[in-house]
């Protein structure tokens, strides 16, 4: 089984193309998987799109944070391939069809696996350093990201639940079957 953990940033902010319709205009800055077949990530630039998405869908499942939302709408720009007809979990996705609303990777993340598996930056920082041409930095983000939704992943699915903190301060479960 190649489960396939993946996550891209992007060039542009979603206020520079004109809103949430038009994010396939953000376009690919890197992108980064993780396979559990060999156990190693790989990295793409916005070049290695094609590779890349031969990599999703040559994959037994697809497994990602905002996937079908952003990610997937991302790679459209560059291919006419129906993405969301492969075998995806995207962990926002599922717990947001349990709570009702949209929880961050980065909450997520904290209230699960403890503080020291928060976010190293955001999205505007990975656009930053891509204008900048901080490329070693925007992939070692990427990789990061990819690394912590692995780590919300196999919390989830050993424990079978993950966790946040409400806007009241308290610690609350999403009870998931991620398998």
């Amino acid at each position: 089984m190649n489960d396939l953990f993946f996550d891209l940033e992007t060039q542009r902010s979603i206020q520079e193309v004109g809103g949430r319709e038009n994010i396939k205009l953000l376009r690919v800055s890197v992108a980064v998987t993780f396979s559990t077949a060999t156990n190693a990530f790989k990295s793409y630039t916005e070049k290695e799109v094609a590779a890349l998405i031969a990599d999703l869908k040559a994959a037994d499942r697809v497994i990602g944070f905002n996937l079908l939302q952003f990610d997937y709408e991302v790679l459209k720009y560059y291919t006419q391939e129906r993405l969301n007809d492969l075998t995806t979990l995207d962990l926002l996705e599922d717990i947001y069809n349990k709570l009702g609303f949209r929880i961050g990777l980065d909450a997520l993340a904290a209230a699960t696996l403890g503080s020291a598996s928060r976010k190293s930056a955001d999205g505007l920082a990975a656009i930053r350093w891509f204008r900048e041409g901080k490329i070693d930095e925007l992939l070692a983000y990427c990789r990061d990201d990819v690394a912590i939704t692995k780590k919300l992943f196999e919390a989830g699915r050993d424990k079978g639940f993950v966790q946040f903190v409400d806007r009241d301060g308290r610690m609350k479960k999403v009870n998931v079957a991620w398998k």
